[in-house]
């Protein structure tokens, strides 16, 4: 009679990866530059560190890699690795969505345009107006330029620019039948961006000027300090 074959031994179920090994989502970076960001808005934090921390926060690629960034803040603003319901590390649950990548040029035309919120604004922007209103708000923007040159051309039609009370705003233009106006400060941070609105308003008008009560939080160093 033939033997039956031997039953090969079970092999062993591989280790669990460590928390601290879990590779990190951008969610994950987001919601750590987010408690960055607060924790540079309070004082906590040097101009130093922040960029710093910014910088490692998003190149970062696992949580280990994460959690130190803000292990010596106060306790409500640590990354934490426990799991939310689902199984979705609470930093994802809680993180705040990406910014928007949008287009350098705005046009309105017998109508509206209008851009708020989380967006990306690089070094220049063109808001055209033509019997229509734009209304840009750089109050919650991620600036990914030392200085951003709005060029603004308004037509029977109105440009409203808002940016943080933080940065610094300058510039001036032409008003045809129209107004410019433009209400020039300078930060108290000699790190911060600059905004510069110029250009004409024909028949029409534009206005920049500070969003008391909104602060720049988030802007990338590493491109700023370069």
């Amino acid at each position: 009679m033939k033997k039956a074959d031997p039953v090969p031994p079970a092999r062993p179920d591989p280790a669990p990866v460590a928390e601290a090994e879990l590779r990190a989502s951008d969610a994950d970076r987001e919601r750590v530059a987010e408690l960055l960001r607060d924790a540079y808005a309070e004082g906590r934090l040097t101009v130093e560190e922040h960029s710093e921390r910014i910088e490692a926060a998003y190149g970062a690629k696992t949580f280990g890699e994460l959690v130190p960034l803000t292990r010596d803040l106060p306790g409500h603003a640590r990354i934490s690795m426990e799991k939310a319901p689902g199984g979705t590390p609470q930093a994802s649950a809680e993180a705040r969505p990406p910014a928007r990548t949008e287009s350098p040029s705005m046009v309105a035309v017998f109508g509206g345009a209008s851009r708020k919120g989380r967006w990306r604004v690089g070094s220049h922007l063109r808001a055209v107006a033509v019997f229509g209103g734009v209304d840009i708000d750089l109050s919650d923007a991620v600036f990914e330029s030392p200085e951003v040159v709005i060029e603004v051309v308004a037509i029977f039609g109105g440009v409203d620019i808002k940016v943080p009370e933080n940065v610094s705003l300058h510039g001036g233009g032409v008003g045809i039948f129209g107004g410019f106006d433009v209400k020039e400060q300078t930060s108290a941070d000699p790190y911060a961006p600059v905004v510069v609105v110029k250009g004409a308003a024909i028949f029409g008008g534009c206005e920049a000027r500070p969003r008391r009560g909104k602060k720049l939080r988030e802007w990338v160093r590493k491109q700023l300090d370069g």
